[in-house]
């Protein structure tokens, strides 16, 4: 059983992967939510490393921004598993919020299990293509 942690190791902050990350990404869609993926090395023990973003744009208030973000990782960290069990290469990513309004934590709940969903079978498309 794996832990429902989302800890310093599993958080993307390296300035040089994110840069890296944003010009060599691939990227998927499930509004509300972008998530910019590649597939790289990083410093963590953990398959994957995530960090998330919402737009000043969209939001102008900090706290409105941060409570997205904390719903965000919140809903990433009850399924991450849903990664973790098909990643056999280390993988970051960013998750944004593209959205112009907040939405409910159920509704962010479902819209992040379909993307991770999307990503889970994005990835194994690729591997495939590569065989």
């Amino acid at each position: 059983m794996m832990k429902f942690t989302l800890g310093k190791q599993e958080r993307l902050k390296s300035r040089k992967l994110i840069e890296k990350l944003y010009e060599e990404g691939s990227y998927l869609k499930a509004f509300p939510f972008r998530m910019v993926y590649l597939q790289t090395e990083h410093t963590s023990s953990f398959p994957a490393q995530v960090g998330v973003s919402v737009g000043k744009r969209n939001f102008k208030r900090a706290p409105d921004r941060n409570r997205l973000k904390r719903l965000m990782r919140e809903t990433y960290r009850l399924q991450k598993e849903i990664i973790y069990d098909n990643l056999e290469n280390p993988y970051v990513f960013m998750i944004s919020y593209i959205g112009r309004e907040e939405k409910s934590y159920d509704e962010l709940f479902t819209k992040m299990n379909k993307l991770l969903n999307l990503f889970v079978t994005d990835i194994k498309n690729k591997e495939n293509d590569a065989l």
